[in-house]
């Protein structure tokens, strides 16, 4: 019968990791950690237009609120719910200025925005807080939306025939596009809704 030796036993429990193993697990690690960052830029990236796209949100509901309320309130007619040269809006993208005398933005007879503290004339500004962080003060500065552009188009809805233009029904389509340093291509904001020549 043969004995075994304890000691053999001991050695075989103390045994670590073989090369292989420490080199799949820094393999995994690797892949694993690479995608964490992917995931980090992603959002950091996110984030960075945060405010930009909160703004042409907030700009196309807007223009949109704005031609509804024109409607409701018998300020326009159905049929000049319309892009020039029939009807009261400027066909294209224009610089967020400020509604002329008729009231609604994205027409012909918008007017820049005066000066108004660190905020220059020409199109839509805002006064952010400086290095102290209180809005008011000697050091804040502009934040100008000279980047931003709004597009309104209106266009005519089919009957369901294909053909014959209903005449009671519109589409509205608001576009608030902006670009900023490092962003290749414009984003943009749109909110296409119809509206009917009944209030």
């Amino acid at each position: 019968m043969t004995r075994r030796n304890p000691e053999n036993r001991k050695a075989k429990r103390q045994q670590g990791f073989t090369l292989v193993e420490v080199m799949i697990a820094i393999v995994i690690m690797t892949i694993s950690t690479i995608g964490l960052m992917a995931v980090f830029g992603a959002a950091v990236g996110a984030t960075q237009s945060a405010q930009e796209d909160l703004i042409a949100r907030q700009k196309a509901l807007e223009a949109m609120e704005s031609i509804y309320t024109a409607r409701n309130t018998a300020q326009i007619s159905f049929a000049q719910i319309a892009n020039l040269p029939t009807g009261q809006f400027v066909l294209g993208a224009s610089p967020l200025l400020q509604a002329g005398p008729d009231g609604l933005v994205g027409t012909a007879d918008d007017v820049p925005f005066p000066a108004n503290g660190v905020c220059p004339a020409g199109p839509e500004c805002y006064p952010m807080p400086g290095p102290d962080g209180i809005l008011g003060t000697a050091d804040d500065v502009p934040m100008s939306l000279s980047n931003f552009t709004r597009s309104i188009t209106i266009n005519n809805v089919l009957e369901s025939d294909g053909v014959t233009i209903n005449p009671n029904l519109k589409q509205i389509v608001v576009v608030v596009s902006y670009t900023k340093a490092g962003l290749t291509v414009p984003r943009s904001y749109t909110v296409q809704a119809l509206i009917s020549s009944y209030r």
